[in-house]
């Protein structure tokens, strides 16, 4: 029988696993919430407390503040802000499993714009007939909100800044990096939150505060944790290919927890920007091997 414990790359895929799971499940959990709290609302407590949760974690208080660059904290928030507000908006009106395949093709764009190789076009190819897959191309497919489209490429386009704004020095960790965009994208969102919908303020009461506590949790303080213990045991490519995944857990996920059912050119279209995804990580990370390589040998010599 195999014991988990002594297969330290097994107990990182689980891990791994476990944090899509509660990522996605926390998409399905906010789903929720939006029909009972404006969007912005969930949007901006869900930060808030994921700030709050994080900065208690990795003992925020600790930072030296001369340290931080602030232009890429800010634009590092800005962006957080932006794809979680999305996001969200696109979940309300499309099924969770397409909203986050539309999302995807933004970091999905960031590693194809920066990979040169012969393999790129097929990537590429793979990434716009899944796009293709999902749109409505035929009366008897179910249509799709295109202003719910539109709300999830404008969150992958956030994703993708996030993605650079996050390789950008801050002068500090990644962790606390993180806690500070969190909490600029709180600074965001709540003041227009408590400004534009009066409801914002019953989300402090009890027993809603909870379920935000919760949604934090799913959402960014569990699966974050997890990651970093999974990485301890998973190479970059596996790290990458197994996160490509996401869109299918999603669908998932929302047919588990909302009963949301897609059609079979939908799930041929998440499988195709799977395949895109798992391809491009594959043939940029055996790339980037190959340069470290050739660097090295040149180095020696």
């Amino acid at each position: 029988m195999l014991n988990i414990k002594q297969a330290p790359h097994l107990q990182a895929l689980l891990l791994l696993i476990l944090a899509m799971l509660s990522v996605q499940g926390s998409g399905s959990f906010a789903k929720v919430l939006i029909s009972e709290f404006p969007v912005i609302t969930v949007a901006a407590l869900r930060l808030m407390f994921s700030a709050l949760i994080l900065a208690a974690v990795f003992q925020i208080w600790k930072i030296n503040l001369r340290n931080i660059r602030w232009k890429a904290i800010l634009s590092y928030g800005l962006a957080l802000a932006g794809m979680n507000l999305l996001f969200y908006l696109s979940i309300a009106r499309l099924p969770l499993g397409i909203a986050v395949a539309f999302e995807f093709i933004g970091p999905l764009s960031v590693a194809l714009f920066f990979a040169r190789q012969r393999y790129d076009f097929i990537w590429i190819g793979l990434a716009v007939l899944g796009l293709l897959l999902l749109l409505p191309l035929d009366e008897t497919q179910q249509s799709l909100d295109l202003l719910g489209v539109a709300y999830a490429l404008g969150a992958g386009a956030c994703w993708a800044v996030y993605i650079i704004a996050g390789q950008k020095p801050s002068g500090i960790s990644g962790n606390h990096t993180v806690c500070l965009g969190m909490m600029v994208g709180t600074c965001c969102l709540l003041p227009a939150a408590l400004l534009f919908t009066p409801t914002t303020l019953s989300a402090f009461e009890l027993p809603h505060i909870g379920s935000f506590i919760v949604l934090a949790m799913l959402a960014s303080a569990l699966p974050f944790s997890l990651e970093m213990i999974a990485l301890r045991n998973l190479t970059a490519l596996s790290f990458g290919t197994l996160m490509s995944l996401e869109p299918a857990i999603a669908a998932f996920s929302g047919f588990l927890f909302l009963g949301e059912q897609l059609l079979w050119s939908q799930w041929l279209a998440l499988a195709t920007i799977i395949a895109a995804s798992i391809g491009c990580t594959v043939t940029t990370q055996r790339a980037r091997l190959r340069a470290q390589a050739k660097d090295s040998s040149a180095s020696s010599n």
